[in-house]
């Protein structure tokens, strides 16, 4: 049976950890006495768990928000007989870019930092049908008494210079667990199909590559987003003029219509 000094090493050797520093923060690499070995060994397994107790505080808080957005489409499928949410993507930052962002920041590595001065270790992205259902949705989560805005950018009426079109919300939300409540934050970017589908062909695109005469290839991509912009907003009319033509129907149809929608699955 391994002893505790190899049970560690093993823990820490399949999470990528390496106990042959002197100390968090110098990264010049020294060989101590076994004692020493074992005590850092120690210390970077307790860091370790407070990371992963960190990364599964961030992972209930995306669990909640995307619950939100469940409630609130499978709600409007009834009242409007439509679905504005499209998907619903969540995605926790990896170690390796959160160490990188704060190192970039000039921020010292820590639990408190990676609450403190990161927003987005916590990501949602919804993706809706219609511009319109962007402002519903995000509207509708604001209002929630538990949903605070912290921080609100509108890439889609002042877009950013290379084309990017989308909704950032910064929100934070309280997390309930057996004993405590943590309140956590959250990044929300809510879209339309269109300006996902531009946003991940140009990530894909640009990501790591270097590209050749790419002032006109830059072009060429903000041309594109602003072709999907109109397409946008040319779907969003005729959807409007469709809608338009059915406020005549007759009552009892649109009565039937809404019996159906009632009939919710879970």
């Amino acid at each position: 049976m391994k002893n505790i000094k190899e049970q560690l090493e093993s823990l820490l050797a399949e999470e990528g950890v390496h106990a042959d520093y002197t100390d968090g923060h110098s990264l010049a690499p020294t060989h101590p006495v076994p004692e020493q070995l074992e005590s850092q060994m120690r210390l970077a397994a307790e860091h370790l768990v407070g990371f992963k107790e960190l990364m599964m505080v961030y992972t209930c808080a995306i669990k909640e928000v995307h619950t939100k957005f469940d409630v609130l489409n499978t709600e409007f499928s009834v009242r409007y007989r439509r679905n504005p949410i499209y998907c619903i993507n969540t995605r926790l930052k990896r170690p390796s870019s959160i160490v990188g962002k704060l190192e970039r920041l000039g921020v010292p590595l820590s639990l408190a930092a990676v609450e403190n001065c990161l927003n987005d270790v916590a990501g949602v992205r919804v993706i809706c049908s219609y511009r319109d259902d962007i402002y519903r949705i995000a509207e509708s989560l604001l209002r929630q008494n538990d949903v605070e805005l912290l921080e609100q950018k509108d890439y889609i009426l002042s877009p950013k210079p290379n084309g990017y079109r989308s909704l950032h919300l910064i929100i934070r939300i309280p997390v309930f667990f057996a004993n405590a409540t943590h309140k956590v934050k959250v990044e929300v970017q809510i879209r339309t199909i269109a300006m996902d589908c531009w946003a991940s062909l140009e990530h894909q695109l640009r990501y790591k590559q270097a590209i050749p005469e790419e002032e006109r290839i830059a072009k060429e991509l903000l041309t594109c987003a602003e072709m999907l912009a109109e397409t946008d907003a040319r779907m969003l009319a005729i959807r409007r003029e469709i809608e338009h033509g059915e406020e005549g129907e007759d009552g009892d149809a649109a009565l039937l219509e809404k019996l159906k929608r009632l009939d919710v699955r879970i």
